[in-house]
């Protein structure tokens, strides 16, 4: 048994300290586990999305507390409110879709048999979230995976550890039977024991591509299915034809918000060359009006990153293409809170890039982007799709047949026009490459957390 502590990158102080849980503990919770969801699979999915309901307004309830303890275990402003008006989106729209997206699939009628497919649960669902949008990402699995008759374990991030607490604090007021949602503080080697040991039936993960790939590890040979969501380095390809207002204004917004740490967070923009030096001029105008500051603070508009070592990792990559000659816009100076060796880092914004440095093609997940002018959408394309990742693009242009043109080209999980950084809880929340494998959300989502039973029976 460990201890998981949480560090503020606020001012360093100690948030939370947990001990991880034991394996006896762990044991009666899978065992626990088990006994509640072979009981509430037999609850109508009526009953269960009425739950969810009840479970959604206890967590709303906690908004208050929540904000500034988001702000304390991870860095964003309490100006922006927390994360559960989008939560509710989520919730609500997998409640009015689960019905139909669970309901049996009946083939055309034949004589003398009855024949369909049900949409089974799969049993045991472990959901193991990140820091960045702690509340989001989790609600993700757990709100349809209870839905469709599945149990659930929640392991959460050390950063975030108060977040499964709240989770936790929601389910039991909500009148969660008991071991059907159980909050677990575990350890890296606790989560790789409990995959590697088949206990449970699904696992989703958000994190790193190393995480990914440690967890693929641990669930080799179990046959647990596995669901994925990993890096990004999501582009945007502002075309001639944009609305120029609008589309400076929405990227800003999606590289900077939550100090970059988005996982569909803009890193890479595309600009036609007929806009680029007006578009950069506005653009770094824009982005130097972002207040650094301690985000318990309502007038701190970026707050500082999770941690040092991740906005270590930014300064590194700033440095590096620099060097090689990329321009930096925005002098670190005018943002008095930027200091190095904390996780206080000033936004920046970069031209003269390529794809030789690491700003432009290596995950940020902070508060840098680049900017590059391209002369043709096939120019544009081409860059787009030099990554190894694939979350989200955006197309900026008034062209919507164009949009569509272009969006089959791109090799992303998602294609926006005229927006970015969201996810609309009705369509598939996927990726491709190195970003993952698997959807969450939607009605694919519920497919991901059940597993079709055909029924072939025949009248004799």
């Amino acid at each position: 048994m460990s201890e998981i502590v949480c560090i503020s990158p606020v001012d360093g102080r100690e948030v939370a300290r947990r001990k991880t849980a034991s394996p006896a503990e762990i044991e009666a919770a899978l065992k626990a586990a088990r006994k509640a969801q072979a009981d509430w699979r037999k609850v109508s999915i009526a009953e269960r999305s009425a739950f969810a309901l009840k479970f959604m307004d206890a967590l709303l309830s906690l908004n208050q507390e929540v904000v500034p303890e988001l702000a304390l275990q991870m860095g964003r402003p309490v100006r922006y409110g927390g994360e559960f008006r989008p939560v509710e989106e989520r919730v609500r729209t997998m409640i009015a879709l689960a019905e139909e997206s669970l309901a049996d699939i009946v083939p055309a009628p034949k004589d003398g048999f009855k024949r369909f497919i049900r949409r089974d649960p799969l049993g045991v669902v472990l959901v193991v979230a990140p820091w960045n949008y702690p509340f989001l990402t989790a609600v993700n699995t757990i709100v349809p995976a209870i839905i469709a008759g599945n149990a659930v374990l929640l392991k959460h991030a050390s950063q975030t550890i108060l977040a499964g607490e709240r989770f936790q604090q929601a389910m039991d007021k909500a009148g969660a039977p008991k071991g059907l949602f159980q909050n677990l503080v575990l350890s890296h080697d606790d989560t790789s024991k409990i995959l590697s040991s088949g206990s449970v039936d699904h696992v989703n993960f958000t994190g790193s591509v190393e995480g990914g790939k440690a967890i693929e590890r641990a669930a080799a040979g179990t046959f647990t299915s596995v669901g994925l969501e990993l890096g990004g380095k999501d582009p945007a390809y502002v075309r001639a034809d944009a609305k120029f207002d609008h589309a400076v204004e929405n990227l800003v917004d999606g590289a900077f918000y939550n100090s970059g740490q988005c996982c569909c967070g803009i890193e890479r923009i595309y600009v036609h060359e007929s806009l680029y030096d007006k578009f950069v001029d506005q653009y770094v105008d824009l982005t130097s009006k972002y207040v650094l500051g301690n985000p318990l603070d309502e007038a701190t508009t970026l707050g500082p990153m999770a941690h040092t070592r991740f906005a270590d990792t930014v300064r590194a990559q700033t440095k590096e293409a620099i060097a090689k000659g990329a321009k930096a816009h925005l002098d670190p100076k005018a943002f008095p809170a930027d200091k190095d060796g904390t996780p206080y880092l000033a936004p920046q914004v970069l031209t003269n890039v390529d794809h030789s440095m690491k700003v432009m093609v290596e995950e940020s997940f902070g508060p840098v982007v680049g900017i590059m002018k391209v002369k043709s959408d096939e120019e544009a394309i081409k860059l787009m799709n030099d990554s190894p990742y694939g979350l989200t693009a955006s197309l900026w242009t008034t062209d919507g047949k164009k949009a569509e043109e272009l969006g089959q080209q791109i090799e992303t999980g998602t294609v926006f026009q005229n927006r970015c950084d969201y996810l609309d809880p009705s369509l598939a929340w996927t990726g491709v490459k190195d970003t993952g494998r698997g959807a969450s959300l939607s009605e694919l989502g519920y497919g991901m957390l059940t597993r079709p039973k055909s029924f072939h029976l025949r009248t004799v």
